[in-house]
């Protein structure tokens, strides 16, 4: 497995209490040696007692028996500092910076070089919306395009399979550890991914301690979708509502605008008019008519904007840098 000392350290640090993403962005960008992280870690952590190097050291051995139990379903793992750690797109605040990513597969499809799109959507799609959005990706590929998403049920899934159909490459962000694939019924999915050259990856060495970590995962997972990909499409979503619909494509398309990350939906005011399905995808276009729209009919002339759109890798403002 591919690990670096600063990986590991780095890992290290983020254990201890107080220390955010923000924090090991505004430290460690730079590889740090242990005693430097040691006399930052005392100036800010919140944990109780001083922290010595040999507390730091059995944090760095617990971590490395974990990875050890991983090998096999974790190629490695690059944290910020890696010569290797990929550049994500847009503009975010640091404190919603990846700093560290578990992979399998080909890291270099996080590359700003690779044209990378997020096709994402709802858990139950129709027939007809797995066929336009199967349309949509095979022509994607066609054109060079990397297909991100999340491997969830539904329209994701959708997303990847076309992607390997059209004999192209995806990317699979998980919000579980690679040995966890979420959910059970993608696993062989996920096998078939990385055995088409394409990659896995997440943020989570151990499996969530409750429902709500796991909650706060997904949404983690979701702005990974936008600040991986160059542009990001709806395929097909409900919008919330006060009968408790919802779901993760409304916040990972919400990421998107917040990052200045293109976006573009799915529509056909004929077809889908009044169909709940594309209730997300109507108020994305209310609140900005620019949106890409794709549709049978648009398709000529929508494909070119999604596949052409470019996600501006922007260094975060002081008033970011001090958004702790």
């Amino acid at each position: 497995m591919k690990c670096s000392e600063n990986a590991i350290n780095v890992m290290a640090a983020r254990i201890y209490k107080g220390i955010g993403r923000a924090w090991i962005v505004k430290n460690l960008s730079t590889p740090k040696p242990e005693e430097a992280i040691v006399k930052l870690l005392n100036e800010s952590s919140k944990s109780e007692g001083t922290i010595t190097i040999e507390d730091f050291n059995k944090k760095k051995s617990m971590l490395r028996r974990i990875l050890s139990e991983s090998v096999g379903a974790v190629d490695g793992v690059v944290a910020i500092g890696d010569d290797d750690f990929p550049a994500h797109r847009g503009s975010v605040k640091n404190s919603e910076r990846p700093i560290f990513l578990f992979y399998k597969g080909d890291l270099s499809l996080l590359s700003t070089e690779s044209n990378n799109i997020a096709v994402i959507g709802l858990l139950n799609p129709t027939q007809e919306i797995e066929a336009i959005e199967r349309k949509l990706v095979a022509n994607l590929v066609a054109n060079g395009a990397v297909i991100v998403s999340g491997l969830a049920l539904g329209c994701d899934s959708i997303a990847h399979l076309q992607a390997l159909d059209s004999k192209g490459k995806t990317i699979a962000i998980l919000p579980s550890p690679l040995n966890d694939i979420m959910p059970a019924k993608n696993k062989d999915l996920a096998k078939d991914i990385v055995a088409s050259g394409g990659l896995l990856i997440s943020e989570y060495l151990t499996a969530p301690k409750s429902k709500m970590q796991l909650s706060g995962r997904y949404q983690e997972r979701d702005r990974l979708q936008a600040l991986f990909s160059n542009s990001i499409v709806l395929s097909a979503s409900y919008a919330k509502n006060d009968i408790g619909n919802d779901s993760g494509s409304r916040l990972a398309m919400g990421y998107a605008k917040d990052y200045s990350i293109p976006r573009a939906v799915i529509y056909d005011e004929k077809q889908h008019l009044n169909n709940p399905m594309f209730d997300l995808n109507r108020q994305l276009i209310s609140e900005e008519p620019s949106i890409v729209v794709f549709s049978e009919e648009s398709s000529a002339t929508a494909l070119p904007k999604i596949l052409c759109s470019s996600a501006v890798v922007m260094a975060p403002s002081p008033v970011q840098q001090s958004m702790i």
